[in-house]
């Protein structure tokens, strides 16, 4: 029988493959942060209190640039809607924790955690919810971990990091590497399809508005192509 301990480390080692392109990233958004004049305590704190990379780049460039605080507030807050999605998928595979143990969860919450989780559970599955909590902070923390180092080196290092090495490349690659085990079917291979052109023509969008739109649009597509191949096999 399995040590709870071994949930802990099979997180760690899903996670491991991703924890390389979570690097160049956090380096940019510290070195951004360094770029916009932050202070260290805010240049590499925002990563404990916000933890969240797109989300922390919007904000700093917005700050950068003195935007109102309000549209700094709501501008991370639409980057972040897709966690709200994230959420309510999990939530059936927590249930019966703790508000405290489920709030941490929610914290650590990264698109690669809740990729690797439901890739492991599917739908169901058969672990209880404290297994599943388990596996998942074990990878959750090491990307923690792993990101706060790196913005902080970022933040150190500032721009002098050569633009020739364009580091940036590394975030599509990360976010691919997620993406293209989970299509595996026509549903989720339509609302991928749709997410990505609604992305590329919606980029020009105020606010970061794109990234929501190109989420509901790919969503929705995915619904669509799933109850209409449902409702095929039903007339069977």
């Amino acid at each position: 029988m399995k040590s709870a301990y071994g949930d802990y480390f099979d997180g760690i080692r899903a996670m491991l493959p991703l924890l390389p392109g979570a690097v160049p990233f956090g380096m940019i958004a510290g070195a951004v942060a360094a770029e916009a004049g932050f202070g260290t305590a805010a240049g590499i704190g925002q990563s404990v209190v916000i933890y969240a990379g797109a989300a922390q780049l919007a904000a700093t460039q917005l700050v950068a640039v003195a935007a109102p605080a309000l549209i700094i507030v709501l501008t991370g807050l639409v980057v972040n809607l897709r966690f709200a999605m994230y959420s309510a998928s999990l939530a059936s595979h927590f249930t019966g924790l703790s508000l405290r143990h489920r709030a941490l969860l929610a914290y650590l919450m990264t698109d690669q955690s809740y990729a690797l989780t439901v890739a492991r559970y599917g739908a169901a599955g058969s672990a209880d919810s404290a297994a599943k909590a388990r596996f998942y902070l074990g990878g959750a923390v090491a990307m923690w971990i792993v990101w706060l180092s790196a913005t902080a080196a970022g933040f150190l290092l500032g721009s002098r990091v050569p633009p020739s090495w364009s580091l940036d490349f590394f975030v599509p690659l990360s976010f691919l590497a997620l993406l293209v085990p989970g299509i595996r079917d026509r549903a989720t291979a339509a609302a991928a399809a749709t997410g990505a052109a609604v992305a590329v023509i919606a980029a020009g969008l105020v606010f970061n508005l794109g990234l929501f739109v190109a989420a509901a649009c790919g969503i929705a597509a995915g619904y669509l192509v799933e109850t209409r191949y449902a409702a095929r096999g039903e007339r069977k």
